[in-house]
């Protein structure tokens, strides 16, 4: 019977159990440089000991203008490889597999002095109007992205994701919303989103998997819902996406504004499996689900429903670096405990 903590293997990637740190971003590259620091370090591999079987790196972009902010991790340079292997190989020593998400912030890139978007449209009435990529440059783009996945690689993650969610770059051009262009990228709306995952396998070893992190609804009017969300999903399955890992929203202010709905998001525990599940059926592909998963029990039976494959944590893990090891003893499973904290947990779990 599946359950949290049962071993997952999709391609070459082999999972202790179901437990997925998700990318939160950290704001913390206090030199504005893009580089790693012991605050990344830490942080991470504190959660390797703590028992997560898989440790997504938080948004890491492929320029500098790609960041949400200058305090954003980067990985456009060579520079920035070595320190981000250094958190992969100390999360191996601890039994964790590490992925890394790259990305590119679009329109919502705050801290750019005019930032880039597929159309000029701002994400609200405070932000600063971008200017819209010209065709050249967006295949430039899809370079910078599979220059980007190269070092990755060469750093030793195990797994890549690309940002296709929260009303960034790739999901900017999804999006109707958003994408406004007349040339090829506006005429195929998941143009962009299929060269770059092209581009990115194109790096990875052949039994690397790659997740296409999506948002499976937007919460504004006119925005797309999970029919949609399918559909393009499915391009990006065809191009390539072993896994999805799905969550909603991001495009633009919920509640505010002549583009805000009453549609807003659930706070209710869950509230987002019902979509990745339905991109699981529907495209018979392995799947992340993520939101308000922090109860054991919950995150257990999402598993064990067979609603996802693997369940993200992200709150639950901000405040509690062995939410893994606390789960484990909670549902009175079984895990790999480190040696210096076995009295803290229960015989069964040593």
């Amino acid at each position: 019977m599946k359950d949290l903590f049962a071993p997952y293997e999709v391609m070459d990637l082999k999972l202790k159990n179901r437990v997925v740190m998700p990318p939160m971003c950290q704001y913390s590259v206090s030199n504005k440089d893009g580089i790693a620091t012991d605050w990344h370090y830490t942080h991470y591999v504190s959660r390797a000991i703590g028992g997560a079987g898989l440790i997504i790196i938080e948004m890491t972009d492929v320029e500098p203008d790609g960041r949400i902010s200058d305090f954003d991790l980067g990985i456009w340079s060579d520079e920035q490889i070595a320190p981000l292997a250094r958190i992969v190989e100390a999360c191996h020593a601890y039994g964790a597999k590490v992925g890394i998400q790259i990305g590119h912030a679009g329109r919502k890139a705050e801290d750019a002095v005019v930032p880039v978007a597929p159309s000029a449209i701002p994400f609200n009435a405070e932000s600063t109007t971008p200017r819209e990529l010209t065709t050249a440059e967006v295949k430039a783009m899809v370079e910078k992205f599979r220059q980007a996945v190269a070092r990755a690689v060469k750093a030793g993650f195990d797994v890549i994701e690309l940002h296709g969610a929260h009303g960034y770059l790739i999901h900017q051009f999804h999006s109707p919303l958003t994408n406004h262009r007349t040339d090829e990228y506006g005429q195929d709306l998941t143009l962009f989103g299929t060269e770059v995952i092209r581009a990115a396998k194109s790096e990875m070893p052949a039994g690397m998997p790659l997740i296409m992190r999506i948002s499976a609804k937007e919460y504004v009017d006119g925005g797309y819902g999970i029919n949609e969300s399918i559909e393009f999903s499915k391009a990006y399955k065809a191009a390539g996406a072993d896994i999805f890992h799905v969550s909603t929203g991001g495009e633009g202010p919920i509640g505010l504004g002549p583009m805000a709905t009453k549609d807003k998001p659930g706070a209710h525990a869950a509230y987002q499996v019902p979509f990745a599940s339905a991109i699981k059926q529907s495209l018979a592909v392995p799947v992340i689900a993520v939101g308000r998963l922090d109860e054991p029990a919950l995150a257990d039976a999402v598993i064990g429903n067979e609603e996802a494959d693997l369940v993200a944590v992200g709150r639950g893990m901000l405040r509690n670096p062995y939410w893994t090891l606390e789960a484990a003893a909670q549902l009175n499973k079984e895990t790999d405990v480190p040696e210096q904290y076995r009295y803290g947990f229960p015989r069964k779990n040593r």
